[in-house]
């Protein structure tokens, strides 16, 4: 009889794919370090190159300050509401059958198809004051485009889909057997959503919220278009970024560049927490890698 392919191939640890393997392995790590460990190394090393001093004076400036804050401001508010409309979004698409569910599907996909750019012009020719909604909000005082509430929209918007699709995912996988069995034991919709829904999909909802709050954070196309580039009022921590290095203060720009980079390793910290922490069955549904998603 002939030996299985894995038996043949690996015996007692050792086989014909022992050279092969270590070459991958070593392309796989030189990759890394070039593309990944030599730049964070730059960034760091550029950004204190003249002292802590020289950094701290970066990191404190009114500006970096004001940029952190319309940062923190744009995440505040894009995550919470795209945590609402992904729990609906996807609670509509997992347990309900409508005319248009695909169409619903399609458009969760939009902002991950269009380019950031051509979102931001979008949203300009909506919002901006010679279109009607901009005009009207413009004759009441209110400035959408070139303001902080247009870098909020345009935040919300692009970042959208994640805390949907993880959850779609989730919650397919979960099915209707343990919701329907609760209320025919006559639990009421609460206490189904909390005893029952909620706490099968929290890991999916807490692993979309990190994805959607890295996002905000980092986003760049769609802010820059819609934000005017107004130093101390409409720039973000990547526009004040850009700002200072197309400036030639290549040691400011890269100190405030750590603060995104920290921003970077939090985010993977507590993703990985929180894989470490949920259930091994539901790892592989909710953890899967997304390079969609993070482009």
């Amino acid at each position: 009889m002939t030996k299985p392919i894995r038996s043949r191939i690996v015996k007692n640890g050792k086989g014909t794919w022992g050279p092969m393997k270590w070459a991958l392995t070593l392309t796989a790590v030189l990759f890394l370090i070039s593309v990944l460990i030599l730049p964070l190394l730059t960034v760091f090393q550029t950004a204190f190159r003249n002292g802590m001093a020289a950094y701290t004076e970066a990191i404190a400036s009114p500006d970096t300050l004001h940029a952190l804050l319309l940062t923190l401001l744009a995440a505040g508010v894009a995550v919470p509401l795209n945590v609402i409309f992904g729990f609906f979004a996807a609670w509509a698409i997992t347990r309900h059958s409508f005319r248009f569910k695909r169409f619903l599907i399609c458009c969760l996909d939009i902002p991950f198809a269009v380019s950031p750019v051509i979102s931001g012009m979008i949203f300009i020719l909506l919002l901006g004051q010679n279109s009607l909604i901009g005009g009207f909000f413009m004759d009441h005082g209110m400035r959408i485009i070139f303001a902080p509430a247009g870098i909020v929209i345009v935040t919300t918007f692009i970042t959208c889909p994640f805390v949907a699709r993880e959850l779609i995912s989730v919650m397919t996988m979960q099915g209707t057997d343990q919701e329907l069995a609760a209320l025919s034991l006559g639990a009421s919709p609460l206490q189904m959503f909390r005893l029952i829904t909620l706490p099968s999909i929290k890991w999916g909802l807490f692993y979309g919220t990190i994805l959607c709050t890295a996002r905000a954070m980092g986003e760049f196309g769609a802010v820059s278009v819609v934000s005017g580039h107004i130093r101390g009022e409409t720039n973000t921590l990547p526009l004040h970024v850009e700002i200072l290095y197309n400036e030639y203060h290549f040691q400011e720009a890269f100190a405030v560049s750590t603060l995104l980079v920290f921003i970077a390793v939090v985010t993977l910290v507590i993703k990985g927490i929180a894989k470490a922490m949920a259930p091994k069955k539901a790892v592989r549904p909710i953890f899967r890698e997304r390079q969609d998603s993070l482009s």
